[in-house]
C-alpha cells in the first residue's frame, strides 16, 4: 500500500513540474554503438562528435523541475578545444590529461541550457 502511494505521489510531481529522464534504453545503446562506430572507423578523429552526439541526446531527454534541457554544443567547437587539450597533455608528458576530464565537464555544461 505505501509504494503504490509513493508512485503516486512521484507521478504527480512529475506532472506538476519534476525532474525525469525520458529517455530509452534502446536509444542510448543505438546511440552509444553508432558513436563507437564513428570513433572506430575515423581512427578518433571524429570522437568529438561522437561524444557531442551521444552527450546530446542525453541532455536533450532530461527535464529538471518541468524545464527540458537543451544541449548547444558543436563538434567543431568541440574539436578545437580536443586539439588544445591534446597539444597540452603531450607538453605536459601526460599530467594535463588529469584536468582534460573536469575541462571536458565544464565545456558539457557551458553547452547546456534549459530549452524554452
Amino acid at each position: 500500500m505505501d509504494d503504490n502511494f509513493d508512485v503516486n505521489r512521484e507521478t504527480a510531481k512529475i506532472k506538476k513540474g519534476g525532474s525525469y529522464f525520458d529517455g530509452g534504453l534502446f536509444q542510448l545503446i543505438a546511440w552509444s554503438i553508432l558513436g563507437f562506430l564513428i570513433t572506430l572507423f575515423t581512427l578518433g578523429i571524429c570522437y568529438p562528435w561522437a561524444l557531442c552526439m551521444v552527450y546530446g541526446w542525453r541532455i536533450n531527454h532530461t527535464v529538471i523541475e518541468g524545464n527540458r534541457l537543451k544541449f548547444t554544443g558543436s563538434a567543431v567547437g568541440l574539436f578545437g578545444h580536443w586539439i588544445k587539450w591534446l597539444l597540452l597533455t603531450i607538453i605536459t608528458f601526460g599530467i594535463y590529461g588529469f584536468w582534460v576530464r573536469i575541462s571536458l565537464e565544464k565545456w558539457k555544461v557551458k553547452n547546456t541550457r534549459f530549452q524554452y
